[in-house]
């Protein structure tokens, strides 16, 4: 299970993820959509670990990526 917890990320002063919340069960497809600019692929790197966050928590399976 992927989880995240009101997940927020800047770039300098502007917010690009606000208070981001999901779960994702084992074998669950979810689609992320949303107009240009609008945090999508932030979202997929934060959760893949090659962008990292300053607030909130995602666990995978239990495991804590990152402890803000």
């Amino acid at each position: 299970m992927i989880e995240l917890k009101n997940v927020s990320k800047w770039y300098g002063p502007v917010q690009v993820l606000n208070e981001c919340s999901a779960s994702i069960r084992k074998g669950e497809v979810v689609v992320v959509c949303g107009p240009s600019g609008s945090g999508k692929s932030t979202l997929i790197k934060t959760i893949n670990a090659l962008e990292p966050f300053q607030k909130g928590e995602i666990t995978v399976d239990g495991i804590a990526l990152h402890d803000p």
